[in-house]
């Protein structure tokens, strides 16, 4: 039975919930894991087989527990069949959630985050150019204790030129009004603790924003060289200009959201342990 006529639920685990509305706090409820993969997909038909292939034939070698949440942000084309599908075949590690309307990449994002159970949460598009085989060592350095968030930075990018113009061109304009220095936002490839993004702010446009956002929240952020592929499959759903001046807006909302941030951290507390390598962000 399709589990879009069930009620108008989708079951995710062992808890169903109605597209649209607030998350179920006890799909965050369910037995932990070490990490979450967060992947949000729009019409990737095609590439969702070959991207979930790619990532069980690199974390099988994995020893730790993980899981993959896959974002289905409106897609027309067949793109939920194929992840229920995957689910079917293997629901230990492959999961999914099909927003009602599409909300675009930040919404698919921060649901993912929202229903993320793993102590650390990696994200990665879906159209193939991030390379899964990079997240076991993004996770490493946190394991090492050296970031709280490793972000990747394209070292060959496998893009067209006006793509990586642009790029450049907003890369800079956002680091000079929002006061920060991150060298590639554009790039999805990353892995945090799931701490960095709980209860973080959200609006159209916050992925381009997320290492900066982490580090406003006192968080440390670490850039890290990643490998980018070509685009072999289906085509680029963001272009140029339908995210041209939206982009130009967000930038001064987060200069403001900048110089009124605040971050109380816990020195120490009666409550519980506390660690002192990570303290807690309020």
């Amino acid at each position: 039975m399709d589990p879009r006529s069930q009620n108008s639920e989708t079951t995710h685990g062992d808890a169903s919930w109605r597209p649209g509305r607030a998350v179920d706090g006890r799909l965050r409820a369910r037995p932990r894991v070490d990490l979450s993969i967060v992947i949000p997909v729009h019409d990737e038909v095609e590439s969702v087989p070959v991207l979930a292939g790619e990532i069980d034939a690199v974390f099988e070698r994995w020893t730790r527990s993980w899981e993959c949440l896959w974002i289905d942000d409106g897609s027309t084309d067949g793109t939920f069949d194929r992840l229920v599908d995957l689910h079917r075949r293997d629901p230990e590690h492959h999961q999914y959630a099909a927003l009602e309307r599409r909300s675009g990449q930040s919404g698919a994002l921060v649901t993912g985050f929202r229903i993320a159970r793993g102590e650390m949460v990696g994200t990665l598009d879906g159209d193939l150019q991030n390379d899964p085989a990079e997240l076991p060592r993004l996770a490493a350095m946190l394991d090492r204790g050296r970031t709280d968030m490793a972000t990747g930075v394209r070292t060959t990018r496998r893009d067209g030129w006006l793509r990586r113009v642009s790029s450049r061109i907003a890369n800079g304009f956002r680091n000079r009004v929002t006061g920060d220095r991150i060298q590639d936002v554009g790039c999805s490839l990353r892995v945090f603790y799931r701490e960095c993004v709980d209860d973080m702010p959200v609006f159209r446009g916050m992925h381009r924003f997320l290492p900066t956002l982490v580090r406003m929240r006192g968080f440390s952020v670490q850039e890290v060289p990643v490998s980018h592929r070509p685009r072999t499959l289906g085509r680029t759903k963001y272009g140029v200009h339908n995210r041209l001046w939206g982009g130009i807006l967000d930038c001064f909302a987060v200069r403001w959201m900048r110089s009124r941030m605040l971050s109380p951290r816990i020195r120490e507390t009666s409550l519980g342990s506390h660690e002192e390598e990570r303290s807690t962000a309020l």
